[in-house]
């Protein structure tokens, strides 16, 4: 293990130890949320030590919390007790180990298994004049010092907690399958025979800053001319909580001048790289969530199993073909 995460409290009574802040899921499974809690028994006066993981959404910043509303909705939460402990000698993972060398006799592990219908940790692009914390799914492990798990009348002060954010990713599966194909054929007003276009895609996976191959086939059968065509890529996020809500934002546009003449065809590729730093200024827009202000990319497409429904911010995207047409003789 290179690298240990760790937060102290303010009153130095706990510390937070992490191996790692970045957690996979495997669309059947997630990784175990692993870690240690260090205690010193002689400041707790009595009470208990709980850790909990929590994921929720936010959509509005803490700064606004002035009027007692909460912009912040838990979507899961699990707490433990690490101290005094409750459970004997139970199997300590690799981390654990490493961890415990590091914090001694006072260091108590904790494990949480994350249900496979959690979303992953992506936030809401700010505007260039938005302030605060990003709106979005976020994951924090926290420890605290208190006398029940979970009293909502107990207060308990900063002093006694200690957190550190994480972040749920995940990779998409290696495959090799053909990607989609889609057709239309359109009719227009004043013309007998209609204009097919059909688009396809070389694979169905595209890894960040990969290239885009769009296929398209454009059988022009009318006596109008198409004078381009515009390839674009739209992200579709759904904001699922309450209700849910789905709105689209182009993230990469290109126009080609290609001329396709009345009774005519064309069958040609085209390349298009939607990429985050062509879209800096969109508000709104979904990206991988981030711990701090590193780079990161757009928002990777949300895989599922099943029919189970995520709750959360849910990423898809979307490959458009256009034709620009004119009037023909």
């Amino acid at each position: 293990m290179s690298k240990v995460f760790k937060k102290t409290s303010g009153n130095g009574h706990i510390a937070l130890y992490l191996g790692k802040r970045d957690f996979v899921d495997n669309v059947d499974s997630v990784e175990v949320v692993d870690g240690v809690v260090k205690v010193d028994p002689s400041g707790l006066d009595g009470r208990k030590v709980y850790v909990y993981l929590a994921c929720a959404f936010r959509y509005g910043s803490e700064d606004l919390d002035v009027i007692g509303l909460s912009f912040r909705r838990d979507i899961w939460i699990k707490r433990v007790q690490v101290y005094p402990p409750t459970d004997g000698n139970t199997t300590k993972s690799p981390i654990q180990e490493s961890l415990l060398k590091k914090t001694g006799e006072q260091g108590c592990p904790f494990a949480f298994q994350m249900p496979a219908d959690l979303p992953c940790s992506v936030s809401l692009q700010p505007g260039p004049n938005d302030s605060g914390k990003a709106c979005g799914v976020d994951f924090e492990v926290k420890a605290y010092i208190a006398n029940e798990v979970n009293n909502v009348d107990e207060v308990i002060e900063k002093k006694d907690t200690c957190r550190l954010m994480i972040r749920k990713i995940q990779f998409a599966p290696a495959n090799n399958k053909a990607g989609p194909k889609a057709d239309i054929t359109k009719q227009f007003m004043m013309t007998d025979k209609p204009v097919h276009l059909e688009a396809s895609l070389e694979k169905e996976i595209y890894y960040h800053g990969d290239p885009i191959i769009v296929k398209v086939k454009v059988n022009n059968e009318t006596n109008k001319i198409v004078k381009k065509i515009k390839v674009s890529v739209e992200q579709l996020t759904s904001v699922v909580l309450y209700s849910s809500d789905t709105y689209a934002k182009p993230v990469c546009t290109e126009e080609f001048g290609e001329t396709i003449n009345a009774n005519s065809t064309l069958e040609k590729s085209f390349q298009i790289t939607p990429l985050l730093s062509n879209n800096k200024e969109k508000r709104g827009l979904s990206v991988d969530g981030r711990l701090k202000d590193e780079d990161t990319h757009l928002a990777s497409t949300t895989l599922s199993q099943g029919d189970k429904e995520v709750q959360g911010i849910i990423v898809a995207y979307k490959v458009k073909v256009n034709l620009i047409v004119s009037s023909g003789g």
